[in-house]
């Protein structure tokens, strides 16, 4: 079985650029499924990039709804 735990780092000072639904999850404090209903449905405040059938969910985008400052 493959390690499912999340060890998230802080989006102030996250350096990726998008993150996948476990960490972007993680971060909105929602479930992995509300996230992938977001996607689906394509309602809901933020909205992923598709990477070869993947989600990954923009980094500057999470920041904006959480109100996270950007380091410069």
């Amino acid at each position: 079985m493959a390690n499912t735990s999340i060890h998230p780092v802080p989006l102030d000072r996250e350096t990726r650029s998008a993150l996948p639904t476990p960490e972007a999850a993680f971060h909105l404090n929602r479930a992995q499924q509300t996230l992938r209903l977001w996607a689906m449905r394509e309602n809901g405040p933020i909205r992923p990039i598709r990477i070869h059938g993947r989600l990954a969910w923009p980094v500057a985008e999470l920041r904006r709804i959480l109100q996270v400052p950007t380091i410069a």
